[in-house]
């Protein structure tokens, strides 16, 4: 038999608050992936299900927001939480919950542990996943919460109304974004087809830091915004500072997004499986 060794090491603790994704590209198994590659311990509470593949969203089911709470409590309360981060968020009242949640938790803007919105409105697909009371929630009381706000350009119309469609109007949606409450805001120009480069924007109400990666020529980007909001989480959740954060995660979703591979009849998944090599481990 062989012995095994043990370890009394423990690891920093990051919750990622986000649908389960039936195809395994995005949500919240996204977010788990991403936390294990970058040695952080994911904590979960499921907001909803969705039957989904390569093809679109199915269907789905949302939990009920008390239950919701309720893992979010159990998990702080008992293992603690370093960060946090929400994904699909489903519904007004869900996002209730988890505002309430949170602030029993002492997660958010001002408050002990960082908080990262990714603020997802729909699916790659373009199905919606919520409706405008949810749009008025998220906006109301998750936004001046917000550690790190981190919206692509479809998500940035739909709380400012600005359609963006350069480098020049990525710092007026940040600015517009901004006032809004976040402390920082982080816009990812993945969207932006015509420019040569992706160059994501950090602001912080003061400065702008502009995060340059390449525009890689590949179909397969399912969950390349999850992958980059949960790095960002876990880099916050090992004590990086914000933009030290924001580094750390234009670099693991370039190579994410790098790495990628087809699966199913659609668009393939990013991939952390590059992150196991020895030499990208640390």
């Amino acid at each position: 038999m062989t012995e095994v060794s043990m370890t009394e090491e423990s690891y920093p603790t990051a919750l990622t608050i986000a649908g389960s994704d039936s195809g395994g590209a995005a949500g919240l198994q996204s977010d788990l992936r991403t936390f294990l590659t970058c040695r952080v311990h994911g904590l979960v509470a499921v907001t909803a299900v969705t039957v989904q593949n390569t093809l679109g969203v199915h269907d789905r089911a949302d939990l009920p927001p008390h239950i919701v709470a309720g893992q979010i409590e159990a998990v702080a309360t008992d293992m603690g939480v370093g960060a946090a981060k929400t994904g699909m968020l489903a519904s007004a009242e869900i996002i209730a919950a988890v505002a309430e949640a949170c602030g029993k938790a002492d997660i958010g803007r001002d408050r002990q542990v960082p908080f990262v919105v990714d603020p997802v409105a729909a699916s790659m697909h373009g199905h919606p996943l919520f409706d405008d009371a949810g749009l008025d929630a998220l906006r109301d009381l998750l936004l001046p919460r917000a550690t790190v706000l981190t919206p692509n350009l479809d998500e940035v119309r739909l709380l400012t109304g600005l359609a963006v469609t350069d480098r020049e109007l990525m710092h007026e949606a940040a600015i517009a974004l901004h006032a809004l409450g976040p402390r920082y805001v982080l816009v990812k120009s993945g969207h932006l087809t015509e420019d040569p480069e992706c160059v994501d924007l950090l602001y912080d109400g003061e400065k702008f830091v502009e995060l340059p990666g390449p525009r890689l020529a590949t179909p397969h980007t399912h969950g390349a915004g999850d992958a980059m909001a949960s790095a960002l989480t876990a880099g916050l959740a090992r004590g990086m500072s914000v933009p030290e954060a924001a580094r750390f995660a234009k670099w693991f979703v370039s190579n994410a997004v790098a790495h990628s591979y087809p699966m199913g009849a659609k668009v393939g998944p990013v991939s952390a499986f590059w992150r196991l090599s020895p030499e990208n481990r640390n």
